[in-house]
């Protein structure tokens, strides 16, 4: 990964004028592979912007607005994104793994083949969210509000799903509870059934 932290601090400010003069001045940033792990990113916005293949892993983003953003390919390993902003965005094939996602909003988010393998979304607000193949295995999805969410082929393997609401709203297409090795597929309504039993129960 490309790690000139100028160059990014340079692209950050852009990025800045950018959002404050409604695309008048400075430009929309738009970066690739780049390691920010190094980067005071707290003053600096990252909504509205093109952020593939970045390592973010461990960061402390917590309530940061990354909303309307292209995250696609990014890792979010063991960051802390409590109240974080991904509403709008794109987070397909992102890795949240052990992530501290609570109380953070993936609203209308596009989040296909997303990893959030042990991650913690309590309280959590992904209302109409598209969730296809995204990997739930070991998450904490407590209190979760997953209304007008899609799930397909979504795995969800101990996960812990006390408390979930929305289910009723929820287009429900299939999950699988069990591995991507040895997948037990649940359909529709006999998925929705299950999710709700778990949303009932203290595990």
């Amino acid at each position: 990964m490309k790690t000139d932290i100028r160059e990014n601090i340079v692209q950050l400010e852009k990025h800045r004028l950018w959002i404050e003069t409604i695309g008048e001045q400075g430009e929309k940033l738009g970066i690739d592979e780049i390691d920010l792990r190094n980067v005071d990113l707290s003053q600096y916005p990252l909504d509205q912007a093109n952020i593939t293949d970045c390592n973010f892993d461990d960061m402390d983003l917590i309530n940061k607005d990354i909303s309307s953003s292209l995250l696609c390919s990014s890792t979010f390993i063991s960051a802390n994104l409590e109240g974080a902003d991904f509403c709008k965005s794109n987070v397909s094939y992102v890795d949240f793994t052990n992530a501290n996602i609570k109380a953070a909003r993936l609203a209308d988010s596009e989040c296909i083949e997303t990893v959030f393998v042990k991650a913690d979304l309590s309280d959590a607000n992904l209302v109409a969210g598209l969730f296809a193949k995204a990997d739930f295995r070991n998450a904490v999805l407590f209190n979760t509000d997953i209304r007008l969410v899609t799930f397909e082929g979504v795995l969800l393997n101990g996960a812990i799903l006390t408390g979930i609401r929305g289910i009723e709203e929820a287009f429900i297409k299939s999950i699988n509870i069990g591995t991507p090795e040895k997948p037990i597929i649940l359909m529709d309504e006999e998925a929705r059934k299950w999710l709700q039993n778990k949303s009932l129960s203290n595990e």
